[in-house]
């Protein structure tokens, strides 16, 4: 017999963040969360999303042991300023028993159906900045700190259940050698004198921070023509710019400003923190603080998490400027190897940017959908 759950105390919770390490234990795909982040995440005190969005938090238990996890979200913004009826469900990890993923799934279809919803999709987040997709190709790859991995059985469950895909996400790499400056050097120095415009480099975190909140503009504005997109709100701009910002070197992001000072332009790229995360397990004392440390001063992989160019200067090569500023500084750092997190398949201006430097599909991923 399959009994649900909803965790709705500490103790619950804690139970729900720690279900994916006995589920995945000795994986070597597998990237662990850290457990402390995780909760802050499900913490309504603490993570604006909840300002926007409700969310409730399942565990499945069967022969009474936990065999399975589940949140439904409902992003208002999105049900409301974008009229899409759509109930989401995200953080999902099962055993391989289809009756289990059924029973979690129908918790979600119930919070979709007392709201007048017409649809479910995910797994998906809060927003557009947590992870995202079911995993269906690149089992044998290693995880990162910013996309689920799951075993290949989930995308089987969906399918078995009804579900179809929404939306389809590429993930890509390229060893850094492929990156030859004759691609953007003498482009990036016309583009720069045409529309006056310069880079802004950082060494120091406090010098970063004045131009977060713009950085945030830029980026709603950048990805607001794509249909799965959710803007950031300004309470969210402050939780990010608190929570990540001070985790990536400083030498990592950088802006391209015009000749007024206006932002037109970012890029953030972070060292990967996969092999750390395994070696932390979770936990940041007493030594997962220095593997993380570690990592962020030495690791010779790098992942391109966020870039953005506003409307009226895409198309522009804009990215030439962030390009040839991220060379230079990987130059010097002695990258090795550049990985595209997760990007939609059909946003083709972003696909676009990177082919000079032929990238390699190594990792796809999917929403489903099914109606209620």
């Amino acid at each position: 017999m399959i009994t649900i759950i909803e965790a709705n105390t500490k103790a619950l919770l804690k139970d729900y963040v720690k279900f994916p390490f006995s589920l995945y234990r000795n994986h070597p795909y597998w990237v662990p969360p850290l457990i402390q982040d995780d909760l802050e995440t499900f913490d309504k005190t603490i993570n604006p999303a909840f300002h926007s969005a409700e969310a409730y938090f399942y565990l499945a238990y069967k022969d009474n042991k936990i065999v399975g996890r589940i949140a439904a979200i409902i992003n208002w913004d999105e049900v409301n300023d974008q009229q899409k009826k759509k109930v989401r469900f995200g953080w999902w990890d099962v055993i391989d028993d289809i009756d289990v993923t059924k029973a979690l799934l129908e918790k979600v279809y119930e919070l979709g159906r007392e709201n007048n919803l017409e649809y479910i999709e995910g797994p998906m987040g809060f927003s557009n900045l947590d992870k995202v997709g079911v995993l269906t190709e690149g089992f044998d790859e290693m995880g990162s700190m910013i996309t689920w991995y799951n075993y290949p059985y989930y995308k089987e469950h969906l399918e078995q259940l009804g579900y179809v895909k929404e939306k389809e996400y590429l993930e890509n790499k390229f060893p850094f050698e492929n990156v030859k400056p004759e691609f953007f050097f003498k482009i990036q120095e016309l583009i720069k004198k045409r529309y006056q415009l310069k880079p802004v480099n950082f060494t120091k975190t406090k010098d970063i921070m004045p131009y977060v909140d713009e950085m945030f503009d830029v980026f709603n504005e950048s990805y607001a023509s794509l249909s799965s997109f959710v803007a950031i709100t300004d309470v969210q701009k402050e939780y990010f710019k608190k929570k990540y910002i001070s985790f990536i070197n400083p030498e990592y992001i950088k802006f391209v400003l015009d000749k007024d000072d206006k932002m037109v332009a970012f890029s953030i790229v972070m060292p990967s923190f996969s092999e750390a995360l395994k070696k932390a397990n979770g936990k940041l004392f007493p030594f997962g603080f220095y593997h993380l440390l570690k990592a962020k001063r030495e690791s010779k992989d790098v992942l391109f998490y966020l870039i953005g160019v506003l409307p009226e200067y895409q198309n522009k090569g804009v990215t030439a400027i962030i390009f040839n500023e991220c060379y230079n500084t990987f130059t010097e750092k002695g990258i090795k190897n550049c990985i595209r997190t997760p990007e939609l398949e059909e946003n083709t201006a972003i696909h676009q940017i990177w082919k000079h430097f032929d990238p390699v599909i190594f990792r796809r991923r999917r929403t489903y959908k099914k109606n209620l």
